[in-house]
């Protein structure tokens, strides 16, 4: 996997939870203006864009803009993207196809399958034979024309169901689908060299590496709740690195699981991965913007270290607790989340393991949730200080952590002087 160009990766909203497939030009433009105020550098416009969808049972494979919602096309809504100073991405689905599209009307054959056995349809859709050379032809076409046409930055590859019984003339076929899906990948990539691919596929579905080849970013999970993402991404982390790990910061009521979250916990949870937010900014209180704002800022000010640096975890007595981090040779942070109540009443330092116990280190905290320190919970000193502690030191006796709520989480900078 390799970047088209070197640079921090760039922070994203994308539409899908804020308006599914109500597209308002001028509304997705002002959405724009307000995710430019929060530090968004990547504006991506998810599913509904397109001739026909309206929901999703209809239109996939028909990759024309819809003209009724976007009757003075895409070009105004990009440039006033790029004029506010973020990239535009765009969502696509190009492995599928719906029944009721335009496609399917002209193309039946075009569906993967075997003859002779029925072909059931998963989210209402249906898979491309991508080995058809007709049907390959038309895929390359309509993404390339959309690569050439509008000045898009990054692409959202979805597949939201999964292969069943596919066959090409007859034969099996996931082997065949499988290449000719990274034959596509690549032919778009040598024509359109600076454009970034996004692997979603039904959040999590198409995660390896031979897909990072041609990929910049995986889409974790569909579950975007937070307390779910923390198992999400301490399973994910331990194959593939923090920049990219799609992580998005949601409303505070998450849409999957109906669970609420403080931003602390969203937020926290994002940070350490390929930031974005999910979420209507338009519809958002000032206070919560601001929330959302000041978690950005934080991603990027420990952004360097985070999407270069060697991912390491720590062992937690609390079995309620995650522990994890981010290192170079000079500085590490480290995020301590806890999960659920505390198995114990009295708090585990947070010993480092990975450091060196020959060196002086700078300890400060960079983050923790306002709301900790009620009745009978006692504040630890160091919190309100930056100390100056040898390796041994936090290596043998450690911090001693605050007792955490449940759902929260603190930061910690920790830097060799």
């Amino acid at each position: 996997m390799k970047f088209p160009v070197s640079k921090p990766r760039p922070v994203h909203l994308n539409t899908w939870e804020g308006i599914y497939f109500d597209h308002k030009p001028e509304y997705i433009m002002q959405m724009a203006t307000e995710a430019a105020e929060m530090g968004v550098e990547r504006f991506i416009i998810d599913d509904g864009w397109f001739v026909g969808r309206d929901g999703e049972r209809t239109a996939l494979g028909d990759w024309f803009l819809d003209e009724k919602k976007y009757p003075d096309g895409l070009e105004p809504v990009i440039k006033h993207v790029n004029d506010a100073g973020m990239e535009f991405g765009l969502w696509v689905e190009p492995e599928m196809i719906s029944k009721d599209s335009m496609l399917y009307r002209d193309h039946p054959d075009w569906v993967l399958g075997l003859q002779g056995y029925h072909q059931p349809s998963g989210r209402w859709q249906y898979v491309l034979d991508l080995q058809n050379p007709d049907c390959f032809a038309y895929l390359y076409e309509r993404l390339d024309s959309l690569l050439t046409q509008y000045n898009i930055a990054y692409l959202k590859w979805d597949m939201n169901r999964e292969l069943v019984q596919p066959g090409h003339e007859g034969k099996a076929a996931v082997n065949g689908q499988t290449k000719a899906l990274y034959k596509l990948l690549d032919s778009l990539l040598a024509e359109h060299p600076e454009v970034e691919i996004e692997s979603c596929s039904s959040g999590g579905g198409r995660i390896d590496f031979e897909i990072l080849k041609r990929t910049h970013r995986f889409w974790a999970s569909d579950c975007n709740d937070a307390l779910e993402r923390q198992t999400i991404q301490r399973g994910m982390s331990y194959f593939f690195p923090p920049e990219v790990m799609g992580a998005h910061i949601g409303p505070d009521e998450a849409h999957t699981t109906s669970r609420m979250h403080h931003i602390n916990m969203r937020g926290m949870t994002a940070l350490a991965g390929h930031m974005g937010v999910e979420l209507d900014p338009v519809k958002e209180s000032a206070e919560e913007k601001k929330a959302f704002a000041h978690y950005i800022a934080l991603h990027k000010q420990y952004r360097d270290l985070l999407h270069s640096g060697r991912s390491f975890r720590l062992n937690a007595s609390d079995g309620r607790q995650n522990i994890y981090g981010v290192m170079n040779d000079d500085e590490m942070v480290i995020t301590v989340c806890q999960l659920a109540m505390p198995d114990y009443a009295l708090p585990t330092p947070l010993r480092i393991s990975c450091i060196d116990t020959d060196a002086s280190y700078e300890v400060k905290l960079v983050e923790m949730p306002t709301t900790s320190f009620q009745l009978m919970k006692q504040r630890p000193q160091w919190l309100d200080k930056t100390l100056t502690l040898s390796g041994d030191n936090l290596k043998e006796i450690g911090l001693t952590l605050p007792i955490l709520d449940p759902e929260s989480a603190l930061m910690v900078h920790v830097k060799k002087i």
